[in-house]
């Protein structure tokens, strides 16, 4: 899983490295050379959801998105643990009504046939990339009840706003 875990990371830095190209040629032709590229905007929008599906899939692999877990916490590790395989449970249902909606919607753009506005590219294989992120996201959710049930962990460990603002305090404090 390293080797995936490390193309995620890639996908969303060179996401945001093309975009910012992009943007900034764009800027440059326009105001420097009074022209532009008709499909600048269009492909940037593709990088970003390109970046937006792998990014949620990261997102839920080091644990970055807000969960309200303060009752939780408060639980024995053990009660912690079946809550927290509750949870992995409901949203891999979640994700999976999304995947197959996603699939659906994919599916019938691939026969309508329509093409993006100002790039010759079918739309359906740039919309593939909601259900492949999606099942990204169940993977990465699979990892987490793997490690729930081996015991492995007792939580989800979600991002904690609060505690990292405190540590943040404590290091300006001590600077």
């Amino acid at each position: 899983m390293k080797i995936l875990d490390h193309l995620e990371e890639w996908i969303i830095s060179f996401s945001l490295f093309a975009m910012t190209a992009l943007a900034f040629m764009q800027v440059v032709r326009r105001y420097i050379f009074n022209t532009g590229f008709s499909w600048t905007l269009e492909l940037t929008g593709v990088i970003f959801a390109l970046m937006i599906f792998v990014g949620i899939s990261y997102g839920v692999r080091v644990g970055s998105h807000i969960g309200v877990d303060a009752l939780v916490n408060l639980l024995s590790p053990g009660k912690r643990r079946v809550v927290s395989i509750i949870a992995v449970l409901l949203s891999l249902v979640y994700v999976g009504f999304v995947m197959v909606g996603a699939l659906e919607y994919v599916n019938k753009m691939r026969m309508v046939g329509i093409e993006l506005e100002d790039m010759p590219i079918e739309r359906w294989k740039v919309l593939a990339i909601m259900p492949i992120g999606y099942a990204m996201v169940a993977l990465r959710f699979g990892q987490i009840l793997f490690n729930l049930i081996t015991g492995k962990t007792d939580s989800l460990h979600l991002a904690d706003e609060a505690a990292d603002a405190m540590k943040l305090k404590a290091q300006e404090d001590a600077a």
